[in-house]
């Protein structure tokens, strides 16, 4: 829509201040402080302290782990950080941004870079490249001094982006980068030596004596020798993943090491990718260079071209993780310099970190980690409320998605809509605002979207589209959702748990047709370019459908002490036992659960059991989707204190060797044994979910939503002029009413709680003198609030054109529901009535109850339901056979016809709507009915609010 204001966060990313490029490098460890400057010297003479006049002025002093740095003095405390920072960064030969070079200025740039790595100034600074270059003088023979091109391309920011400059192809081919490296060195021939055929490049000159004298090296040779855990990955996805050691010595450089790992004589033809995960980690992966492309090699910037063809097989599997060609076998590896210490870094990586590094790439994969739940958790269907959602949300996963990915950062659209306007606004800007209104009443009815046409009035209306795009820029979906809502964070949220719920689907079936995948895509408001979609994931999802493994199946450990069996195939839930006393508290949709569990491999006959997740204390709603269905089905199955055990078909091999603390010995396991999943869970605590976020988590839109918005539309059809709602509560049904033009021209509601009628009387009051005066299609005359008992006739109310009873009468006892059915058609006799209330049968669904069985008597098969009342302040709730027999007998006894229908749910399908709904209609022309003479006037109800159109206002709150 073109009425409303946009916004699109950031497509290009500015240029990083000081401050942000030393959080990128330090993180934590830089620490500023900040200390007010009161006292000047004149003429720098410390004995002649003047107090200082005027504002205070502040220095910061920034703390690195090697250094300190600190700034001049400044007007503003953020001033002086950013100067502290500047400083670090010229200090360490930081580089800032060069995104402004020409390509010939990036040339030039690449070069002073390259030269500057091998003065005597560079080999003594924090730079992680500074590193290798001492190592590299701890070589031996030919190898003396030599560092390998790949070192210099994978520990510098700057020359990637130089280099990008030159040539955009760098973003997707490192190979590239290594070529301009090696050309640049090239051009330096008075300060560095190349060999042909050869990545590595040498100092000419040897460094003076007293720099190899210092401590940089003898520190380093005191050094004990280290062992790290790596892990190697065949370019073959019939060999298997295998951890690997590798043995570093105190005189020896590691990619030497890792070199005769990959049957190479050394480290100058190794390759390194980009890093994996957080832009902090050292976990890379190393490869061997290919033959033709150490062949390729030129010292003319302008001839460097792409390897044509290369001959080595690619490594889906360690491409995948890195979003680079990786060609042959593979070492991964968390190793290397940085720039927090002198001293080499290293982290074990085992077979469990590499699973969880593939988990990771899955859509469901960084909800599961975040939640710690890897076998347990599952990305939930519908972005349920903060307090609700658990784990990283979706917006924040999604951006983790693209980074994994090597996508560009999702883009975030977001337009609102103005749906309130100023008292002082001109009437031109009325016309404009009722204009609005208007077009989006008609936009939301054209799809049905009864939660936009709420928002009408309320403020503002937030949509936002997402769009995701490779690093190229070519654009792979966009999502563009037709839903509104009050807040702009709940839009992105909302938008962003779309994509991820398509991608999550494409993901287990990526051999979709293009049809059934636009089919899918578009039920979520999506739009896909299949072909940029198919050459950014082919890779990744070719060598999962390799990888899983085959479900096994049928062959499952009996329980012992089972007091309970029962065989769920829909949801791979076999021989489940329940034990402990039965509280009569069960889950149903919208509660929020904590349990305890813990899941474990079983191998055939129950000889071998290992622990691979467990949880103390593990919490989600029933209903969202945010656990697997295994376990949601068999918990809604159990009461607070009872426990259960059950097995399960295996999943995904990278989920539970993801999860297993030794994975090598799971991995043992799966290989040679027939093996499931064992799931012993505990039912800890539950809190009930109120009515409407039971429904809330079931129907979307929800349930309220949707009765609001059946009566609103009958009030529309019937062109009356005056409503009753009788149990109006806080009024939802009288403010959603006042969004819509109507023939209302009086409205009225009843009730007994006077903290509702507060709540009522705030909202109708600011809506009504804001509408009064900015759209003039609403033409209320008149509204009251009174405090009373719909049980009791009032007079005033009475020959209504309309009366509204919306899931008020199951909150009675049944013999005053039928007091009040009597009362409102023989005493009030509006000319039509809309009564609603729950359909008692729904509830099976709603809480994923059984039935038992009976058919002898209706009324005892009703008492033997296990399925609860779905609120706690419910009295009775009724059946259709019910509902339908107290409406009808009403209807015939005071000159009534009765229609049936509901929401929620449908008539043709067992058990009908989730709320039933009765609409009377007076069958007594209107001469005919009886109106009340002076002397019969009752005036039982108290005046709580009321309003006129002149802006009259009284309250006796």
């Amino acid at each position: 829509m073109e009425t409303g204001r946009s916004s699109a966060i950031a497509v290009k990313k500015p240029s990083p201040t000081p401050k942000a490029i030393i959080f990128q490098k330090f993180g934590k460890e830089a620490l500023y402080i900040v200390d007010e400057v009161r006292d000047v010297a004149p003429n720098g003479c410390p004995g002649l302290a003047i107090p200082q006049k005027g504002p205070c002025l502040y220095r910061c002093s920034l703390q690195l782990p090697d250094c300190t740095v600190v700034s001049g003095t400044f007007k503003k405390k953020k001033d002086a950080e950013q100067s502290a920072a500047e400083k670090a960064i010229e200090m360490l030969g930081i580089h800032p941004s060069t995104n402004d070079l020409s390509a010939e200025e990036a040339c030039d740039k690449l070069i002073a870079c390259v030269k500057y790595f091998f003065s005597d100034e560079f080999l003594s600074s924090l730079h992680p490249l500074s590193g290798h270059f001492r190592a590299a003088l701890r070589r031996d023979g030919d190898l003396y001094g030599s560092v390998p091109a790949s070192v210099i391309a994978a520990c510098d920011s700057k020359l990637s982006n130089l280099c990008k400059l030159i040539n955009p192809k760098v973003e997707s081919n490192h190979f590239l980068l290594i070529s301009y490296i090696m050309s640049a060195a090239a051009r330096l021939p008075e300060f560095v030596v190349t060999c042909e055929g050869q990545l590595s490049i040498w100092r000419k000159k040897s460094y003076p004596p007293e720099i190899m004298e210092s401590s940089l090296f003898q520190q380093s040779d005191t050094l004990d020798s280290i062992c790290i855990k790596a892990m190697h990955i065949p370019c073959s996805l019939e060999k298997a993943v295998q951890p690997v050691t590798l043995n570093i010595s105190s005189t020896g450089y590691y990619l030497d090491v890792i070199a005769q790992k990959l049957g190479l004589a050394d480290g100058n033809r190794i390759m390194i990718s980009r890093t994996i995960g957080k832009a902090s980690s050292e976990t890379r992966l190393y490869f061997a260079a290919p033959k033709s492309y150490l062949m390729n090699q030129s010292s003319d910037f302008v001839n460097v071209k792409e390897v044509a063809q290369i001959e080595d097989l690619l490594n889906s599997r360690a491409s995948c993780l890195c979003g680079q060609d990786i060609y042959g076998d593979a070492i991964l590896a968390s190793i290397g310099y940085t720039w927090k210490s002198k001293d080499l870094f290293h982290e074990d990586i085992t077979l469990q970190s590499y699973y969880r590094m593939l988990v990771s790439l899955m859509p469901s994969g960084v909800y599961k980690l975040s939640r710690e739940a890897i076998l347990a958790a599952e990305l939930p269907m519908a972005l349920t409320t903060r307090t609700n959602w658990r784990g990283s949300l979706p917006r924040e996963i999604l951006s983790t998605f693209c980074r994994l990915h090597w996508l560009s950062e999702p883009v975030f659209s977001t337009s609102s809509i103005p749906l309130k306007a100023s008292t002082e606004s001109s009437r031109l800007d009325k016309k404009l605002k009722f204009s609005e209104s208007v077009e989006l009443e008609k936009e939301c009815m054209s799809r049905g979207a009864i939660n936009d046409l709420e928002l009408v009035g309320s403020g503002s209306a937030f949509k936002c589209e997402v769009k995701l795009l490779s690093k190229s820029q070519d654009l792979i979906l966009e999502c563009s959702p037709k839903e509104f809502h009050k807040k702009q964070s709940d839009s992105i949220q909302n938008a962003s748990l779309k994509v991820l719920s398509w991608l999550n689907q494409y993901f287990k079936d990526p051999d979709l047709s293009l049809e059934k995948l636009n089919n899918s895509a578009s039920a979520l408001d999506i739009r896909i370019y299949p072909e940029n979609l198919s050459k950014k994931f082919a890779l990744y999802l070719s060598m999962r459908n390799i990888q899983q493994t085959e479900t096994q199946g049928g062959k499952f450990l009996k329980s012992n002490s089972m007091n309970m069996q029962t065989t769920m195939p829909d949801h791979g839930v076999c021989c489940l036992s329940t034990g402990g006393p039965d509280s009569g508290v069960y889950p149903s949709n919208g509660c929020l659960l904590f349990i305890s569990y813990s899941i474990s491999l079983v191998t055939e006959g129950g000889n071998t059991k290992e622990l691979l997740e467990s949880k103390e204390e593990f919490e989600f709603e029933i209903g969202s989707g945010a656990i697997i269905p295994p376990v949601e089905a068999v918990v809604t199955q159990m009461a607070i204190g009872q426990s259960a055990c059950f097995n399960t078909e295996l999943p995904l091999q990278e989920l539970i060797l993801s999860a297993a603390d030794d994975s090598v010995r799971v991995l043992s396991l799966l290989l040679s044994k027939v093996c499931w999943l064992e799931y012993s869970i505990s039912l800890l605590q539950l809190t009930e979910a109120p009515e409407d976020r039971m429904e809330q988590a079931f129907f979307s839109p929800p349930l309220s939503k949707q009765r609001v918005e059946y009566a609103v539309q009958h009030i529309r059809q019937s062109c009356a002029t005056t409503l009753v709602d009788l149990g109006c509560g806080s009024g939802s049904l009288l403010d959603s009413l006042l969004d819509y033009p109507t023939s209302l021209e009086k409205v009225v509601g009843v009730d007994l709680s006077q903290k509702s009628l507060s709540r009522a009387a705030k909202i109708l009051h600011s809506k009504l003198s804001t509408k009064s005066d900015v759209l003039p299609y609403n033409g209320v005359k008149s509204a009251v609030l009174y405090d009373g008992s719909i049980t009791m006739f009032d007079s005033r109310l009475r020959g209504f054109d309309i009366g509204t009873c919306l899931e008020v009468i199951e909150h009675m006892e049944e013999d005053e529901a039928c007091l009040f059915g009597n009362i409102v058609l023989s005493l009030f006799r509006p000319r039509i009535l809309i009564v609603s209330t729950p359909n008692y049968e729904y509830n099976v669904i709603l809480q994923r109850s059984n039935l038992t069985s009976q058919e002898d008597d209706p009324d005892e098969k009703i008492q033997s339901q296990s399925c609860k009342f779905r609120n706690h302040d419910h009295k009775f709730e009724w059946t259709r056979e019910q509902f339908n027999s107290w409406a009808s007998e009403l209807a015939a006894r005071h000159n009534y016809s009765v229609e049936f229908s509901g929401v929620g749910g449908s008539a043709d399908i067992e058990p009908g709507f989730a709320s039933q709904i009765a609409v009377f209609r007076s069958s007594l022309p209107p001469e005919e009915e009886n109106h009340p003479k002076d002397d019969d006037l009752e005036h039982h109800y108290k005046v709580i609010w009321e309003w006129d159109s002149n802006n009259l206002s009284r309250s006796s709150l």
